[in-house]
Order: structure tokens, then sequence, then C-alpha cells
């Protein structure tokens, strides 16, 4: 690896394929333990293919713990034919919501999507659990903790569509800001570069999804789709 100063190291972001969090009456599913559904599994080994075209070989491979990134990141070394043990970096785990049954009706709508609009703020709660502000105090210490650490210069991160919007999200301002419209398709491949210089960061792909490149399939969030689905469980009307 070369030791200019000015040489930058390569990140890989991606968030873990489609799962299920809801059934079909639209009760949810314990999101700590969800497997990769079918449309997941072929979202993760469509991301492996990519990387073994382009003989793109990660020095780490790095994972929040929860069933799905660890399945998305098996099923993308299996196509590159790396065998690379996990790290496993529990602090880089989704937004923790809080209990769904203890939402208003009337605050569903609010509870699922508000995280994700625009510039958040730090009191935002997601599903009535974790704030924003909270969430960023676990995600940011993990960046700088990565890049603190000299020994790699290509690594592959799978993780989460909110934890992946945090690092875009300090990547893009250099500041303490969350940009929930950064959409994150699951399965998708984020590209980003980073230098010495704690500004240094160089966003080269953004949200690339291999079985949908033009993503023309929906124009709805996931947290749209989610709660579409929950309100099934509790007969509310869809929109």
């Amino acid at each position: 690896m070369s030791s200019l100063p000015s040489q930058r190291r390569r990140i890989y972001l991606m968030r873990h394929g489609s799962v299920s969090y809801f059934d079909e009456a639209g009760k949810p599913f314990l999101p700590e333990s969800v497997p990769l559904n079918e449309q997941g599994r072929q979202q993760a080994h469509a991301a492996g293919k990519v990387f073994a075209q382009k003989q793109i070989k990660f020095d780490r491979v790095i994972v929040s713990g929860l069933p799905r990134t660890v399945e998305t990141a098996k099923a993308v070394l299996a196509e590159t034919g790396q065998q690379i043990a996990l790290e496993v970096w529990p602090q880089w785990e989704e937004l923790r919501g809080g209990k769904l049954a203890a939402i208003s009706d009337a605050q569903l709508k609010d509870a699922f999507v508000g995280a994700f609009e625009g510039v958040v703020s730090e009191d935002k709660q997601f599903l009535g659990g974790e704030a924003i502000g909270e969430f960023m105090d676990r995600i940011h210490p993990g960046i700088l903790q990565l890049r603190s650490d000299p020994d790699w210069d290509c690594v592959l991160l799978v993780l989460h569509g909110g934890v992946n919007r945090a690092i875009l999200s300090y990547a893009l301002t250099g500041q303490r800001l969350f940009l929930g419209n950064l959409a994150q398709t699951a399965g998708c491949i984020n590209v980003l570069d980073v230098g010495s210089e704690a500004q240094d960061w160089v966003l080269r792909v953004l949200n690339y999804s291999p079985l949908s490149e033009l993503q023309d399939e929906s124009r709805t969030t996931t947290m749209e789709t989610l709660l579409e689905q929950y309100k099934k469980s509790r007969g509310v009307r869809a929109a």
C-alpha cells in the first residue's frame, strides 16, 4: 500500500438485501432476527457478481451482526471467492424503533417516515424509539475508528439504510447532520474514497442497485412501503 499522504482508500458501503419485516396480515416479525427473503438473496448475489467481475479484493469486511447483514456479506464473498472473516461492529446496527403498538394511528406516518425526510432534527425519534441524535452518537465514533486504522486499503461495509445515511451524511457535509432523503435501496452499493485529512471524502457512486440500475419499479421509499404493510394489521386504510 502506498505511503503517500494523498493516497485515498476505498470504502464499498452496501445496504443489506431485502427482508420481510411484516407478514401478509401486517404483523411484524422481530427485526433483530429477520433473514433475507428471496429477492434479498438475489440482490446480495448480484452485488457479489459486480465485485467479482471487476476483480475487487477486500482487505476487510465489516457487518453490524444482524442476520441480514451477515447473510448479505456471505453471499457477496461467495461470488468473489474470497475467504475473509466477517468483523462484527454492533454499534452499527440499524436505528432502533420502539413498540409499534404504542404508536397511535394518527402518529403512524410521522413515526415511520419522519426520520427520513430532509435534514432531520436530532430529537426526531424512529418508530417511537431511538432519536437521531442518539443514533449519530453511536455511528460517528465508528467512522473515526475505521479511518484511524492504517491497515486496510479496501473495505466492504454491509450495513443498513439508516446507518448508511448517517455515514453518507457525514461524508458529504463533514458535519453532524443526518440527511434522511438519501435513498438506500435494498442490496445497493455506494462507493466512497477517504484520504488522510478529516474532510477528505469523495463520493463516487450513490445507491447503485445491480438488479435495478434505473430503479424504475417504484417511486415509494422503503419506509413508505413498510408503513402501508403495517397498516393492514390495524385495519387502517392504505393511502
